[in-house]
């Protein structure tokens, strides 16, 4: 049902608005943050009447939520467990120089981010590697970088990398192999690219010298927890690869590691990501109220006439609008879009591409660079402009690189 014209100005207000405080990272004067602003603004398109309470709920897209809750879980249990210390320990006793260590630092973060999601990977790997490289007194900086860099580069590769490929995932119903056999090489490519940028800008600290790495970085594990996880974790990937719905599949996974003797539900809960969770339910619903209104039909002209259906033109467009108000509300932005696209498969793997190879431009477009550098923040400093010096030739090497991939195969 079309909106009254008041409706419509008030759709428009609270959208412009709700990304507004996206974009800026806080409502100015007041203590609202992002999440903040997604469920106020939410809440005001159905106070002001553009959604009933029944169309609010009906537009979160639960199978999102749904999938990150159990992805969640299961990293959590794989962390309490101690599996990514013993990865860690594994990585750093067979690197016998600073440049072997980096290698092995980018395949570990960009590998398991595939798996279980980036951001909870740089939260368990930038204090593993802080330690690592302080003991064996490195610079600290280039091999956080290549956390957070090589962690975004590799979650390009499947549905479960991050949060903005889940909600891709969800909404375009590509099937997980399908998902991951288009993006993976990218993600392989990108991460290449991020041990050469690094290698190529921090000469002096990779220098080949040996390193004595024995005993640097000491193990504790819960034997029978890993094993659980472990088992649970390579069920979970399997059924993802044979084509399995994903949400179920993640959501049975973490309840199957719930069901324990050996871990309080409290430690698993306490590194679930409530806000994140809040955050894409508060967007889907102001979304969903701006769909009411005809202006996805005025964007839509727009990126009509801007050539949207090209593959160049849709990850130029991403990359910018996911570093203007960060990837997940961007590919939200795009959603009405899609459909009508030439080739919506196309579109939503070019937007996959280019939203998660954006946020490594600069310090503030992924908040897996923030969780690196707030992480470190007590032992080492990475400002801005340090970020940006490697982020801006990587982030347009890798875009390139994933454009000329897609359209070769697509």
């Amino acid at each position: 049902m079309a909106l009254a014209s008041g409706q419509y100005m008030t759709a428009i207000l609270i959208f412009v608005a709700t990304y507004f405080v996206l974009a800026v990272g806080r409502f100015p004067g007041l203590r609202v943050d992002r999440t903040g602003a997604a469920i106020v603004g939410a809440s005001l398109m159905v106070a002001s009447g553009v959604l009933t309470f029944s169309e609010a709920l009906a537009a979160v897209d639960w199978s999102t939520l749904v999938l990150l809750l159990g992805m969640m879980i299961v990293v959590a249990n794989l962390r309490l467990s101690g599996f990514f210390r013993v990865v860690s320990a594994w990585v750093v006793q067979r690197a016998h120089g600073p440049r072997a260590l980096l290698g092995g630092i980018v395949v570990v973060a960009g590998c398991l981010s595939a798996l279980f999601v980036n951001d909870t990977m740089c939260l368990v790997l930038t204090p593993l590697v802080l330690e690592v490289t302080l003991a064996l007194r490195r610079n600290p900086v280039p091999y956080l970088l290549a956390v957070a860099m090589a962690s975004n580069a590799g979650s390009v590769a499947t549905i479960t990398g991050n949060p903005q490929n889940m909600m891709i995932g969800s909404l375009s119903k590509i099937p997980y192999p399908e998902f991951a056999m288009n993006l993976a090489p990218v993600a392989a490519i990108s991460m290449a690219m991020t041990f050469v940028v690094i290698v190529l800008l921090y000469r002096r600290e990779f220098r080949a010298e040996s390193l004595e790495t024995e005993g640097v970085l000491r193990v504790r594990v819960n034997q029978g927890l890993m094993f659980k996880s472990l088992l649970v974790a390579a069920a979970m990937a399997g059924f993802f690869f044979a084509g399995w719905p994903v949400a179920q599949t993640a959501i049975v996974a973490g309840a199957a590691l719930l069901v324990t003797r050996r871990v309080k539900p409290e430690k698993v809960y306490h590194d679930i990501d409530w806000p994140l969770l809040a955050l894409f339910a508060g967007l889907f619903i102001v979304v969903a109220g701006v769909e009411k209104s005809s202006l996805d039909e005025d964007l839509f002209r727009v990126a009509r006439g801007l050539g949207l259906d090209r593959i160049w033109v849709m990850t130029g467009l991403a990359a910018v609008l996911s570093n203007l108000v960060s990837n997940v509300p961007a590919v939200l932005v795009f959603r009405p879009l899609m459909p009508q696209l030439t080739d919506p498969q196309t579109g939503w793997l070019t937007l996959a591409m280019a939203s998660t190879l954006a946020g490594n431009l600069t310090l503030v477009a992924s908040v897996a660079n923030l969780i690196v550098v707030q992480r470190a923040r007590r032992e080492v400093a990475i400002g801005f402009w340090e970020y940006l010096r490697v982020g801006a030739p990587l982030t347009v090497l890798s875009l390139a690189a994933g454009a000329l991939w897609l359209e070769w195969v697509r």
